[in-house]
Protein backbone atom coordinates (compact mmCIF):
# COMPACT_ATOMS: atom_id res chain seq x y z
CA UNK A 1 0.00 0.00 0.00
CA UNK A 2 1.33 3.05 -0.87
CA UNK A 3 2.86 5.43 1.75
CA UNK A 4 0.93 8.97 2.90
CA UNK A 5 1.59 11.81 0.83
CA UNK A 6 4.67 13.62 1.03
CA UNK A 7 4.91 17.15 0.08
CA UNK A 8 8.54 16.79 -0.92
CA UNK A 9 7.18 14.74 -4.22
CA UNK A 10 7.21 16.21 -7.03
CA UNK A 11 4.20 15.41 -9.12
CA UNK A 12 5.10 13.00 -12.23
CA UNK A 13 3.36 11.79 -15.64
CA UNK A 14 2.98 7.84 -15.61
CA UNK A 15 2.70 5.60 -18.87
CA UNK A 16 1.40 1.85 -17.77
CA UNK A 17 1.97 -0.54 -20.82
CA UNK A 18 -0.37 -3.48 -19.94
CA UNK A 19 0.07 -7.08 -21.93
CA UNK A 20 -1.59 -10.54 -21.15
CA UNK A 21 0.63 -12.57 -19.07
CA UNK A 22 2.84 -15.41 -19.27
CA UNK A 23 4.31 -18.02 -16.91
CA UNK A 24 7.27 -17.47 -14.95
CA UNK A 25 9.21 -20.55 -15.81
CA UNK A 26 8.07 -23.40 -18.54
CA UNK A 27 7.67 -25.52 -15.85
CA UNK A 28 4.37 -27.41 -15.24
CA UNK A 29 4.07 -26.13 -11.84
CA UNK A 30 4.21 -22.21 -13.33
CA UNK A 31 2.16 -22.97 -16.08
CA UNK A 32 -0.70 -24.06 -13.68
CA UNK A 33 -0.22 -21.10 -11.51
CA UNK A 34 -0.60 -18.58 -14.59
CA UNK A 35 -3.68 -20.90 -16.12
CA UNK A 36 -5.59 -20.79 -12.47
CA UNK A 37 -5.02 -16.79 -12.36
CA UNK A 38 -5.90 -16.07 -16.30
CA UNK A 39 -8.86 -19.04 -16.60
CA UNK A 40 -10.72 -17.71 -13.11
CA UNK A 41 -11.46 -14.64 -14.62
CA UNK A 42 -14.60 -14.06 -15.53
CA UNK A 43 -14.19 -11.66 -18.54
CA UNK A 44 -11.73 -14.99 -20.45
CA UNK A 45 -14.75 -17.67 -19.49
CA UNK A 46 -18.43 -16.42 -19.12
CA UNK A 47 -19.62 -19.52 -17.67
CA UNK A 48 -21.32 -19.70 -14.21
CA UNK A 49 -19.08 -19.95 -11.62
CA UNK A 50 -20.75 -22.67 -10.24
CA UNK A 51 -20.54 -24.41 -13.22
CA UNK A 52 -17.19 -23.43 -14.22
CA UNK A 53 -15.27 -23.53 -11.37
CA UNK A 54 -14.74 -27.14 -10.26
CA UNK A 55 -14.24 -28.07 -14.16
CA UNK A 56 -11.24 -25.35 -13.96
CA UNK A 57 -9.88 -27.21 -10.55
CA UNK A 58 -10.89 -30.49 -10.81
CA UNK A 59 -10.31 -31.13 -14.79
CA UNK A 60 -8.52 -28.22 -16.88
CA UNK A 61 -5.72 -27.41 -14.28
CA UNK A 62 -4.71 -31.60 -13.93
CA UNK A 63 -4.62 -32.43 -17.51
CA UNK A 64 -3.62 -28.95 -19.45
CA UNK A 65 -0.52 -27.24 -17.33
CA UNK A 66 2.00 -30.44 -18.44
CA UNK A 67 1.44 -29.86 -22.13
CA UNK A 68 1.34 -26.03 -21.88
CA UNK A 69 4.96 -26.39 -20.78
CA UNK A 70 5.89 -28.26 -22.90
CA UNK A 71 4.74 -25.85 -25.38
CA UNK A 72 6.33 -22.80 -23.41
CA UNK A 73 10.01 -24.47 -22.86
CA UNK A 74 9.44 -24.81 -27.21
CA UNK A 75 9.63 -21.07 -27.07
CA UNK A 76 11.43 -19.57 -24.24
CA UNK A 77 14.53 -17.59 -24.65
CA UNK A 78 17.90 -17.61 -22.48
CA UNK A 79 16.40 -13.96 -21.37
CA UNK A 80 13.02 -15.93 -20.42
CA UNK A 81 9.03 -15.36 -21.99
CA UNK A 82 9.39 -13.63 -25.69
CA UNK A 83 6.16 -11.77 -24.37
CA UNK A 84 8.31 -10.53 -20.95
CA UNK A 85 11.04 -10.11 -23.26
CA UNK A 86 9.52 -7.97 -25.71
CA UNK A 87 7.29 -6.38 -23.50
CA UNK A 88 10.12 -4.97 -21.14
CA UNK A 89 12.27 -3.87 -24.50
CA UNK A 90 8.94 -1.69 -25.80
CA UNK A 91 8.65 0.03 -22.45
CA UNK A 92 12.55 0.76 -22.40
CA UNK A 93 12.49 2.23 -25.35
CA UNK A 94 9.23 4.23 -25.39
CA UNK A 95 10.64 5.69 -22.09
CA UNK A 96 14.28 6.16 -24.27
CA UNK A 97 12.21 8.06 -26.89
CA UNK A 98 10.15 10.57 -24.75
CA UNK A 99 13.55 11.38 -22.80
CA UNK A 100 14.23 12.13 -26.24
CA UNK A 101 11.38 14.06 -27.69
CA UNK A 102 10.31 15.91 -24.04
CA UNK A 103 12.32 17.62 -21.45
CA UNK A 104 9.31 16.47 -18.68
CA UNK A 105 10.10 13.62 -16.92
CA UNK A 106 7.60 10.63 -17.45
CA UNK A 107 7.84 7.38 -15.67
CA UNK A 108 7.25 4.36 -18.43
CA UNK A 109 6.27 0.81 -16.80
CA UNK A 110 4.59 -2.28 -17.88
CA UNK A 111 2.43 -4.55 -16.29
CA UNK A 112 0.53 -8.05 -17.19
CA UNK A 113 -2.89 -8.49 -16.09
CA UNK A 114 -2.14 -12.44 -14.82
CA UNK A 115 1.32 -12.92 -13.44
CA UNK A 116 4.13 -10.90 -12.63
CA UNK A 117 5.08 -7.62 -12.73
CA UNK A 118 1.17 -7.45 -11.63
CA UNK A 119 -1.16 -4.38 -12.31
CA UNK A 120 -1.28 -3.57 -8.45
CA UNK A 121 2.11 -3.59 -7.56
CA UNK A 122 3.60 -1.48 -10.53
CA UNK A 123 0.67 1.29 -10.00
CA UNK A 124 2.08 0.91 -6.55
CA UNK A 125 5.49 1.65 -7.65
CA UNK A 126 4.56 4.77 -9.77
CA UNK A 127 2.37 6.30 -6.98
CA UNK A 128 4.78 6.43 -4.60
CA UNK A 129 7.18 7.97 -7.54
CA UNK A 130 4.90 10.65 -7.68
CA UNK A 131 2.81 9.44 -10.36
CA UNK A 132 -0.36 11.98 -10.07
CA UNK A 133 -1.44 11.48 -14.02
CA UNK A 134 -1.57 7.83 -14.97
CA UNK A 135 -2.08 7.03 -19.00
CA UNK A 136 -2.72 2.93 -19.13
CA UNK A 137 -2.28 1.69 -22.42
CA UNK A 138 -3.35 -1.82 -22.76
CA UNK A 139 -1.43 -3.69 -25.84
CA UNK A 140 -4.57 -5.08 -27.80
CA UNK A 141 -5.35 -3.39 -30.61
CA UNK A 142 -8.53 -4.53 -30.91
CA UNK A 143 -10.60 -3.69 -28.16
CA UNK A 144 -12.58 -7.06 -26.31
CA UNK A 145 -14.02 -7.55 -22.99
CA UNK A 146 -11.96 -10.66 -22.54
CA UNK A 147 -8.93 -7.91 -22.91
CA UNK A 148 -8.81 -4.58 -22.53
CA UNK A 149 -12.07 -4.38 -20.36
CA UNK A 150 -10.52 -7.11 -18.10
CA UNK A 151 -7.40 -4.56 -17.73
CA UNK A 152 -9.86 -2.14 -16.93
CA UNK A 153 -11.60 -4.22 -14.29
CA UNK A 154 -8.22 -5.05 -12.22
CA UNK A 155 -6.97 -1.23 -13.00
CA UNK A 156 -10.35 -0.07 -11.07
CA UNK A 157 -10.04 -2.49 -8.39
CA UNK A 158 -6.56 -1.20 -7.88
CA UNK A 159 -7.51 2.19 -7.72
CA UNK A 160 -10.26 1.64 -5.91
CA UNK A 161 -8.23 1.21 -2.14
CA UNK A 162 -5.83 3.71 -2.68
CA UNK A 163 -7.20 7.33 -0.90
CA UNK A 164 -4.76 9.80 -3.17
CA UNK A 165 -6.21 8.68 -6.69
CA UNK A 166 -3.92 9.09 -10.04
CA UNK A 167 -6.12 11.44 -12.97
CA UNK A 168 -6.47 8.49 -15.42
CA UNK A 169 -6.80 7.82 -18.91
CA UNK A 170 -7.05 4.34 -20.56
CA UNK A 171 -6.76 3.82 -24.22
CA UNK A 172 -9.28 1.78 -25.56
CA UNK A 173 -8.00 0.39 -28.76
CA UNK A 174 -5.75 1.54 -31.45
CA UNK A 175 -6.75 -1.17 -34.65
CA UNK A 176 -7.06 1.22 -37.23
CA UNK A 177 -3.80 3.75 -36.10
CA UNK A 178 -2.35 4.77 -39.17
CA UNK A 179 1.35 4.27 -37.50
CA UNK A 180 0.51 0.96 -35.95
CA UNK A 181 -0.82 -0.21 -39.67
CA UNK A 182 2.63 1.10 -41.19
CA UNK A 183 4.13 -0.62 -38.80
CA UNK A 184 3.07 -3.86 -39.55
CA UNK A 185 2.56 -3.46 -43.27
CA UNK A 186 6.39 -2.49 -42.59
CA UNK A 187 7.09 -5.73 -40.70
CA UNK A 188 5.72 -7.55 -43.33
CA UNK A 189 7.67 -6.05 -45.85
CA UNK A 190 10.80 -6.64 -44.38
CA UNK A 191 10.19 -10.19 -43.82
CA UNK A 192 8.89 -10.66 -48.35
CA UNK A 193 12.52 -8.85 -48.50
CA UNK A 194 14.53 -11.25 -46.24
CA UNK A 195 12.36 -14.40 -47.08
CA UNK A 196 10.70 -14.16 -50.36
CA UNK A 197 6.71 -13.52 -50.79
CA UNK A 198 3.90 -16.45 -49.95
CA UNK A 199 1.42 -16.89 -52.74
CA UNK A 200 -1.05 -15.47 -50.04
CA UNK A 201 -1.21 -13.55 -46.92
CA UNK A 202 -2.86 -14.73 -44.31
CA UNK A 203 -4.28 -12.19 -41.32
CA UNK A 204 -4.64 -14.39 -38.48
CA UNK A 205 -6.43 -12.68 -34.62
CA UNK A 206 -6.90 -14.63 -31.69
CA UNK A 207 -10.33 -16.07 -31.50
CA UNK A 208 -13.21 -15.62 -29.14
CA UNK A 209 -16.45 -17.61 -28.55
CA UNK A 210 -19.02 -16.07 -30.83
CA UNK A 211 -21.52 -15.14 -28.41
CA UNK A 212 -19.11 -12.36 -27.92
CA UNK A 213 -19.97 -11.09 -30.98
CA UNK A 214 -23.59 -11.61 -30.13
CA UNK A 215 -23.40 -9.95 -26.79
CA UNK A 216 -21.84 -6.71 -27.92
CA UNK A 217 -17.83 -6.88 -28.48
CA UNK A 218 -16.62 -4.93 -31.53
CA UNK A 219 -13.81 -7.18 -31.38
CA UNK A 220 -14.81 -9.12 -34.14
CA UNK A 221 -15.48 -5.78 -36.12
CA UNK A 222 -12.46 -4.02 -35.40
CA UNK A 223 -10.19 -7.15 -36.70
CA UNK A 224 -11.98 -6.81 -40.15
CA UNK A 225 -11.06 -2.97 -39.95
CA UNK A 226 -7.63 -3.68 -39.14
CA UNK A 227 -7.22 -6.70 -41.96
CA UNK A 228 -8.79 -4.54 -44.87
CA UNK A 229 -6.63 -1.58 -43.89
CA UNK A 230 -3.12 -3.49 -43.63
CA UNK A 231 -4.35 -5.24 -46.94
CA UNK A 232 -4.79 -1.64 -48.83
CA UNK A 233 -1.21 -0.37 -46.99
CA UNK A 234 0.30 -3.65 -48.67
CA UNK A 235 -1.76 -2.54 -51.91
CA UNK A 236 -3.11 -6.45 -52.18
CA UNK A 237 -5.91 -7.11 -54.13
CA UNK A 238 -8.80 -8.96 -52.29
CA UNK A 239 -7.58 -12.69 -54.13
CA UNK A 240 -3.87 -12.12 -52.13
CA UNK A 241 -5.04 -12.04 -48.63
CA UNK A 242 -7.40 -13.88 -46.26
CA UNK A 243 -8.39 -13.00 -42.55
CA UNK A 244 -8.78 -15.90 -40.14
CA UNK A 245 -9.52 -16.60 -36.39
CA UNK A 246 -6.97 -18.75 -34.21
CA UNK A 247 -6.96 -20.43 -30.68
CA UNK A 248 -9.94 -22.04 -30.60
CA UNK A 249 -10.48 -23.95 -27.04
CA UNK A 250 -13.33 -26.00 -25.94
CA UNK A 251 -16.58 -27.23 -28.52
CA UNK A 252 -18.56 -23.67 -27.82
CA UNK A 253 -18.83 -22.41 -31.51
CA UNK A 254 -15.77 -19.40 -32.14
CA UNK A 255 -15.61 -16.63 -34.48
CA UNK A 256 -15.02 -17.59 -38.14
CA UNK A 257 -13.27 -18.71 -40.21
CA UNK A 258 -10.58 -20.94 -38.12
CA UNK A 259 -7.10 -20.41 -38.53
CA UNK A 260 -6.82 -24.02 -39.37
CA UNK A 261 -9.77 -24.16 -41.42
CA UNK A 262 -8.50 -21.70 -43.74
CA UNK A 263 -4.93 -23.02 -44.03
CA UNK A 264 -6.27 -26.92 -44.86
CA UNK A 265 -8.38 -25.26 -47.46
CA UNK A 266 -5.59 -22.89 -49.20
CA UNK A 267 -3.06 -26.50 -49.02
CA UNK A 268 -5.86 -28.73 -50.38
CA UNK A 269 -6.38 -25.88 -53.03
CA UNK A 270 -2.81 -25.67 -54.28
CA UNK A 271 -1.68 -22.64 -52.34
CA UNK A 272 1.80 -23.97 -52.21
CA UNK A 273 3.52 -21.14 -49.77
CA UNK A 274 1.59 -19.07 -47.13
CA UNK A 275 2.68 -15.78 -45.11
CA UNK A 276 0.69 -15.62 -41.48
CA UNK A 277 0.76 -11.85 -39.98
CA UNK A 278 -0.80 -11.69 -36.13
CA UNK A 279 -1.60 -8.21 -36.00
CA UNK A 280 -3.79 -8.45 -32.74
CA UNK A 281 -0.45 -9.36 -31.33
CA UNK A 282 2.12 -6.44 -30.84
CA UNK A 283 4.90 -9.21 -29.10
CA UNK A 284 5.58 -12.24 -30.36
CA UNK A 285 4.14 -15.38 -27.71
CA UNK A 286 3.33 -18.82 -27.93
CA UNK A 287 0.51 -18.30 -29.79
CA UNK A 288 2.65 -16.86 -32.72
CA UNK A 289 5.56 -18.63 -32.19
CA UNK A 290 4.44 -22.18 -31.28
CA UNK A 291 0.78 -22.30 -32.46
CA UNK A 292 1.07 -20.91 -35.53
CA UNK A 293 5.04 -21.36 -36.40
CA UNK A 294 4.99 -24.68 -35.24
CA UNK A 295 1.51 -26.56 -35.24
CA UNK A 296 -0.40 -24.36 -37.69
CA UNK A 297 2.94 -25.08 -39.92
CA UNK A 298 2.80 -28.52 -39.58
CA UNK A 299 -0.45 -28.92 -40.26
CA UNK A 300 -0.49 -26.86 -43.50
CA UNK A 301 2.19 -29.19 -44.75
CA UNK A 302 0.31 -32.27 -43.71
CA UNK A 303 -2.47 -30.58 -45.77
CA UNK A 304 -0.31 -30.60 -49.30
CA UNK A 305 1.14 -26.75 -48.70
CA UNK A 306 5.14 -26.89 -48.91
CA UNK A 307 5.83 -24.01 -46.53
CA UNK A 308 4.17 -21.52 -43.99
CA UNK A 309 6.18 -18.74 -43.08
CA UNK A 310 5.00 -16.56 -39.87
CA UNK A 311 5.64 -13.21 -39.58
CA UNK A 312 7.79 -11.39 -36.95
CA UNK A 313 4.99 -9.11 -34.93
CA UNK A 314 5.76 -5.66 -33.94
CA UNK A 315 7.67 -6.56 -30.88
CA UNK A 316 10.49 -3.58 -30.63
CA UNK A 317 10.58 -2.63 -34.22
CA UNK A 318 11.97 0.41 -34.58
CA UNK A 319 8.46 2.16 -36.60
CA UNK A 320 6.32 0.37 -34.19
CA UNK A 321 8.23 1.92 -31.17
CA UNK A 322 8.04 5.43 -33.06
CA UNK A 323 4.25 4.60 -33.67
CA UNK A 324 3.74 3.58 -30.08
CA UNK A 325 5.23 6.41 -28.59
CA UNK A 326 3.03 8.71 -30.82
CA UNK A 327 -0.04 7.12 -29.26
CA UNK A 328 1.27 7.87 -25.82
CA UNK A 329 1.70 11.68 -26.78
CA UNK A 330 -1.46 11.67 -28.71
CA UNK A 331 -3.57 10.10 -25.28
CA UNK A 332 -1.66 12.05 -22.54
CA UNK A 333 -2.42 15.32 -24.64
CA UNK A 334 -1.59 18.25 -22.42
CA UNK A 335 -0.16 16.04 -19.41
CA UNK A 336 3.34 16.41 -21.25
CA UNK A 337 3.89 19.65 -22.39
CA UNK A 338 6.94 20.01 -24.84
CA UNK A 339 7.98 23.51 -23.67
CA UNK A 340 7.89 22.24 -20.05
CA UNK A 341 11.15 24.05 -18.56
CA UNK A 342 13.18 22.09 -15.80
CA UNK A 343 12.72 23.39 -12.45
CA UNK A 344 15.02 23.45 -9.37
CA UNK A 345 13.04 19.95 -7.87
CA UNK A 346 15.49 20.23 -4.53
CA UNK A 347 14.49 24.25 -3.61
CA UNK A 348 10.74 23.43 -5.13
CA UNK A 349 10.42 20.39 -2.92
CA UNK A 350 11.81 22.21 0.21
CA UNK A 351 9.53 25.50 -0.47
CA UNK A 352 6.46 23.15 -0.23
CA UNK A 353 7.67 21.26 2.57
CA UNK A 354 7.82 24.90 4.49
CA UNK A 355 4.64 25.68 3.28
CA UNK A 356 2.97 22.49 4.42
CA UNK A 357 4.61 22.84 7.73
CA UNK A 358 3.03 26.77 7.82
CA UNK A 359 -0.10 25.57 7.11
CA UNK A 360 -0.75 22.89 9.64
CA UNK A 361 -0.31 19.79 6.87
CA UNK A 362 3.18 18.21 7.63
CA UNK A 363 4.69 18.32 11.00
Amino acid sequence: MPSAHRHDAPARVGILLVNLGTPTAPTTGAVRRYLREFLSDPRVVEIPRAAWLPILHGVILNVRPAKSARKYASIWTPDGSPLMVHTARQAARVRERLQATVRQPVEVAFAMRYGEPSIPATIDRLVAAGVDRLLVVPLYPQYAASTTASVQDRLFATLSRLRNVPELRVVRHFHDDAGYLRAVAAGVRRHWAAHGRGEKLLISFHGLPRYTLDRGDPYFCECHKTARLLAAELGLSESEWRISFQSRFGRAKWLEPYTTVVLDELARGGTRRVDVVCPGFVADCLETLEEIGAEAREAFVHAGGESLSLVPCLNDADDWIDALTALVLRHAGHWIDPGWNQPDEGAEAQARVERAKREGAAS
